[in-house]
């Protein structure tokens, strides 16, 4: 295993640690707290690029966007299942 795959499984790491830590913040929110926060990561799970379809088409240089939407929905996920809905 070179370097480079050494850093990236350890970055991958770090931010698995840190989804755990945030989802289980989300968690623990009171009602109000957990409605604002599931509705706002609904909102960025969807990118808004002007189609009829949003995301169906990726364009050139969407890969990060494409990313953080897919980094919202593992969240919101985890903290569904911490917060015993899912």
């Amino acid at each position: 295993m070179g370097g480079s795959d050494t850093y990236l499984q350890a970055l991958e790491g770090r931010l698995l640690a840190q989804r755990r830590v945030l989802a289980r913040l989300l968690a623990h929110g009171t009602a109000s707290e957990w409605q604002d926060a599931t509705d706002w990561l609904a909102d960025r799970q969807i990118l808004h690029d002007g189609q009829e379809d949003p995301g169906a088409v990726p364009a050139e240089g969407m890969a990060q966007e494409l990313a953080m939407a897919a980094e919202f929905r593992e969240l919101a996920e985890l903290a569904r299942r911490y917060r015993g809905q899912g």
